[in-house]
């Protein structure tokens, strides 16, 4: 399967919480984090995240880069990209400016496109000016014949 999200990443990330493990609280990285165990808090990130087909996740989680193979039970936000690979399961609503979701993934929630998300800070935003940053899914036709 082709993926959105360099493969490579998951293999040079930097952390690894391991099967077996259980983690709660608030996870803060920069560069880049695998998990395989089960976490529930929140994830705050600067960096690459992998949430492993083995994983459970209970949190809100923010980064830069998201790839979701586990099992995730709240709000995704990526500045940049969000992949979900086949078998994995999301609870909760989707918000980035790159969204791939693979066939066989379960998902129930929201999905929103952000509009420069290199440059959105979704730290600092208030959630009217983050609204302002949202793309529509799609745009009425009239308005794509006039530009």
């Amino acid at each position: 399967m082709a993926h959105h999200i360099d493969p490579r990443s998951i293999q040079e990330t930097v952390s690894r919480l391991g099967k077996g493990t259980r983690f709660a609280g608030t996870l803060r990285f920069k560069e880049s984090v695998t998990l395989f165990g089960e976490y529930e808090g929140e994830i705050e990130a600067q960096g690459f995240l992998y949430i492993a087909a083995e994983a459970s996740v209970r949190a809100d989680v923010r980064a830069k880069n998201i790839i979701v193979g586990g099992t995730v039970h709240g709000n995704i936000e990526a500045t940049a990209e969000i992949e979900m690979l086949p078998g994995c399961v999301v609870y909760g609503n989707v918000r980035a400016g790159k969204v791939r979701i693979a066939e066989g993934v379960v998902f129930e929630g929201r999905c929103e496109m952000v509009r420069n998300s290199d440059s959105l800070d979704v730290f600092s935003g208030s959630l009217e000016q983050l609204r302002k940053q949202a793309i529509p899914v799609i745009e009425p036709i009239s308005q794509q014949k006039k530009g």
